[in-house]
């Protein structure tokens, strides 16, 4: 008993939306009332509503029979026991019900017989249909633990950062695709990167697995971002070599991005590499500005060029906050066709609440906003991430 416990817990945090979600976009989890199981009350007004038609109605239309729909029904939302139970209940509701009526009138042997042979299908089908669940929660196991490989969980303060950050797979089922981002903090500082792999499915996963693997190693032992940005355009070209080794037909595949880092010696300024990704944005409770435009190409096209991304240092003061997303914000469309205002959002935000700026409350406004405006529709992957310095103590700004 304690593991059917376990596993029906498990199935139901696996088929929990995922957090990123606002309530207004998350389906509800039908037939629950106050957080309990009410998966039996259907089957069971079933089982009443028949048998009250079934002795209120003359003789010549007897429903009795459609007894052998209660436990279908229970099959298709209780357990295995449930459904036993429900077939038990239909049986013997039949032989009560149909023994008082006289015998012209009885439905009889045959249709006791249908009720006994649905109830076993029910039976077999609803032990299918929890097999057929589990091997879904084996799945999302496997989803989720590819995602928390590829996107680990950061604590707070991670690398003297306060951040946050939303991920939204544009394939709700699979729960990860080609967007990436971590903080790595380092013998020479704290270094981010976020980035969008082109493509989907299995192959841009596996790509922002080996770019990211290679940021958390050359991001803490490298004492320059040039050197960081190098090593990360020869780790996607190795990939992309790799995929043509094995015969893939995707070895041309790139990654946007956008690689920053915040010196300790500088506090008020970060440096920036932009491999074609969309410029990051700062918040500031006086409004928003943009870091200067992309300078150089995705990462595994610096062969079409002569020299690398240039890295540029910008100015950063405490307090001001370093939004980071990929192309499923900038690029997401309402029913119009038209693109969400991004900028104009974080205007109007930041004029009715300085404290915008938080890196949650930036987080969540940009979620809330693009979902609001595709209609929950994502047409791509979704990543959201800001940061900005922790105050000296730990203190937010």
């Amino acid at each position: 008993m304690a593991d059917r416990r376990s596993v029906r817990d498990r199935l139901r945090e696996a088929l929990r939306p995922p957090a990123g979600l606002p309530e207004a976009f998350q389906r509800s989890q039908p037939l629950k009332l106050r957080g309990r199981s009410v998966a039996w009350l259907p089957p069971l007004l079933l089982l009443i509503g028949i048998t009250l038609l079934d002795v209120n109605t003359s003789g010549r239309f007897r429903i009795i029979s459609w007894l052998v729909l209660v436990p279908v029904i229970a099959a298709a939302i209780c357990g295995v026991l449930g459904t036993v139970v429900f077939a038990g209940l239909s049986l013997l509701t039949y032989g009560a019900v149909d023994k008082q009526w006289p015998h012209p009138y009885q439905n009889g042997l045959p249709d006791f017989v249908l009720v006994v042979v649905g109830s076993g299908l029910a039976a077999l089908a609803c032990s299918v249909r929890l097999r057929a669940e589990r091997r879904m929660l084996h799945m999302r196991d496997v989803a989720e633990t590819t995602r928390r490989t590829v996107l680990r969980p950061m604590p707070p303060g991670w690398g003297g950062l306060d951040h946050a950050a939303v991920y939204l797979a544009a394939d709700s089922e699979a729960r990860v695709g080609g967007d990436f981002y971590d903080i790595q903090p380092g013998r020479h500082g704290t270094r981010l990167l976020l980035g969008d792999i082109q493509g989907k499915g299995l192959a841009a996963v596996e790509a922002a697995a080996a770019v990211l693997g290679t940021f958390r190693e050359a991001a803490f032992h490298e004492g320059e971002l040039a050197t960081v940005a190098a090593r990360l355009e020869v780790r996607m070209r190795r990939h992309n070599r790799y995929r043509v080794a094995l015969g893939r037909d995707d070895g041309d595949r790139f990654a946007t991005g956008v690689l920053v880092a915040f010196p300790e010696d500088t506090p008020a300024t970060v440096e920036v590499v932009n491999f074609g990704h969309e410029p990051p944005l700062v918040i500031t409770p006086d409004g928003v500005r943009s870091l200067p435009p992309e300078h150089g190409l995705p990462l595994g096209m610096d062969e079409l060029v002569s020299t690398p991304p240039p890295v540029i240092r910008v100015p950063l003061a405490p307090g001001e906050t370093l939004l980071l997303v990929t192309d499923g914000v900038t690029e997401a469309r309402d029913t119009a066709g038209e693109f969400f205002p991004l900028r104009d959002t974080l205007v109007r935000a930041m004029a009715r609440d300085p404290r915008a700026a938080d890196p949650q409350r930036l987080v969540r406004l940009v979620r809330d906003g693009t979902l609001a405006h595709c209609g929950g529709r994502l047409a791509d992957d979704t990543t959201i991430f800001a940061v900005r310095r922790r105050a000296p103590g730990g203190r937010r700004p």
